[in-house]
């Protein structure tokens, strides 16, 4: 009997990575959630305890993979952990918020691309976490901006010939606008909902590239543009910055 396709999500227990996991789940895939909580679903739960070392943050997950794993390799790698916080220049609080986005989004996201390149089969995926804002200036929020361009730089890199991962694989960055979820519902009730991206359709769209459908070229950063509650793709083709 054939095993299971396999998928690890890097921030399971969050409102993307816990969408994600029950799809993949309704799909008959075995997952795997690393996270700071476990998610209920999974069939492991990998809990990062490392939080202020990206060095021993990494050692810790890698650890837990391979031990997890045992040898055998992943189908795909999702990387949806990260957050959001605010911050201009004149912000008190935009260094301490700048450390936050980077060890939610950049950390998590070199280190899934490092476990990529020893536990990913060959023509895998590996997923990682970008913003249509960080295509250009964020000065609203700083860190946060920062954050996600050093993550669509790392997608560039690692579409490249010599970045490392296995043979066929894909590294993609999604880049969204605004995901439509509880807590930003809460925050921004006047908001337009309708131009805000569902979790379920990314959760889907995830599912159908991690079986090798529909796939876009390795480095792509792709934006998910949602407009009356519709939501399409399009691979950003300038300059990182524009």
């Amino acid at each position: 009997m054939a095993s299971l396709p396999r998928v690890l999500i890097y921030g399971g227990k969050g409102a993307l990575g816990s969408t994600c996991i029950s799809y993949f789940k309704a799909k008959n895939w075995w997952v795997a959630s690393v996270d700071l909580f476990p998610n209920e679903e999974a069939e492991a739960n990998l809990i990062v305890t490392k939080l202020d070392s990206w060095v021993e943050q990494n050692e810790e997950v890698q650890t837990k993979v391979e031990e997890l794993l045992g040898g055998e390799k992943l189908d795909a790698i999702i990387c949806v952990a990260g957050g959001w916080a605010g911050g201009s220049a004149r912000s008190k609080n935009v260094v301490k918020n700048a450390d936050l986005m980077f060890k939610q989004s950049v950390w998590t996201s070199l280190i899934s691309a490092s476990i990529a390149s020893k536990c990913l089969k060959d023509n895998g995926l590996l997923l990682l976490p970008g913003a249509q804002p960080s295509l250009g200036g964020t000065s609203g929020m700083l860190g946060y901006g920062m954050a996600k361009a050093a993550v669509h730089q790392l997608i560039k890199g690692l579409g490249q010939k010599e970045s490392g991962l296995p043979a066929g694989s894909i590294a993609v960055a999604i880049l969204p606008m605004t995901l439509d979820t509880s807590i930003n519902r809460k925050n921004m009730p006047n908001a337009d909902f309708t131009s805000w991206t569902s979790l379920e359709y990314i959760a889907s769209l995830l599912f159908n590239w991690s079986e090798g459908k529909e796939r876009p070229e390795s480095g792509s950063l792709v934006k998910l543009i949602t407009k009356d509650s519709t939501t399409t793709t399009e691979v950003h083709s300038g300059e990182l910055l524009q």
